[in-house]
């Protein structure tokens, strides 16, 4: 019996979506955004819309398959060991981030700061790669994390490499005072991100802490979805630091983007 479809979206050129696929993805990222929330059998049936039977078994499935984990008593479930290990395998296969790690470990060792790449998915940045400072604590990003774009320095430098226009209206997100929650302020600071050739984040993201983003401008022409930034504490950050952060991360930036111009932009496949 063949698998049951339901109507593709409208971009997607008439290709149809598997139902029961489309269900397994949903799952998993519904449990991978309840972080070390696990869920009930009936939360998720209710929220995703499924009947609590034919939730059960889809759980037991990926339970037995590793995607998914149960604890002793069988009635509470979370993202499993699986998803790391893929997560872990994109990660070493994505040939954009294979050139970028040696130029956040150079800068990292110049600056003492924390270092990222990122990678733009929608309105949010997925944290590819971070390098850590050892002067100030952790901040919120990591590895595997998702934020809003327009909250941080990483984020912003990717949406002022696109128009205006593809901003949605808001009102934004908040995660700090600073945060800009408006589309006529985030877009003026957009324009002078472009205006100035990277971005800041005076403690949008982060109280106490202010970024530069760097986007990764693509071969081709085609808009930017990769960018690197530099976090540094507020308590530190004079006018000649930030002289010298925007210094070395621009340089870092001109390095990748030769290489990947050289490779032809990411190395083999031309993923999207």
């Amino acid at each position: 019996m063949s698998e049951s479809v339901v109507p593709t979206r409208p971009h997607e050129s008439g290709v149809r979506e598997v139902k029961s696929a489309a269900r397994t993805v949903e799952l998993l990222e519904l449990l991978a955004a309840r972080g070390d929330r696990p869920a009930r059998l009936q939360e998720l049936a209710d929220e995703l819309g499924v009947p609590r039977s034919s939730m059960y078994a889809l759980l037991q499935t990926l339970i037995a398959r590793g995607w998914v984990r149960t604890d002793a008593t069988g009635s509470l479930y979370g993202i499993g060991l699986r998803t790391l290990l893929t997560g872990t395998s994109y990660l070493d296969t994505d040939p954009v981030v294979r050139v970028v790690r040696p130029y956040l470990d150079d800068a990292s060792e110049q600056l003492g700061e924390t270092i990222h790449l990122g990678r733009l998915d929608g309105m949010d940045i997925a944290y590819l790669a971070t390098r850590e400072s050892h002067e100030y604590l952790r901040t919120i990003s990591r590895v595997g994390r998702r934020l809003p774009a327009h909250v941080g320095a990483l984020g912003k430098a990717l949406l002022a490499e696109r128009p205006d226009a593809e901003l949605p209206d808001g009102p934004y997100e908040a995660l700090t005072p600073r945060t800009l929650t408006t589309r006529t302020a985030l877009t003026a600071d957009l324009e002078r991100a472009r205006a100035r050739g990277y971005s800041i984040d005076r403690e949008e993201g982060v109280t106490g802490i202010v970024g530069f983003g760097f986007a990764l401008r693509a071969v081709g022409g085609t808009p930017a979805r990769d960018a690197i930034s530099c976090s540094v504490p507020v308590a530190r950050l004079t006018a000649e630091r930030e002289e010298q952060i925007v210094a070395v991360m621009g340089k870092a930036r001109a390095r990748v983007e030769a290489e990947l111009a050289h490779s032809g932009g990411v190395g083999g496949v031309d993923w999207r």
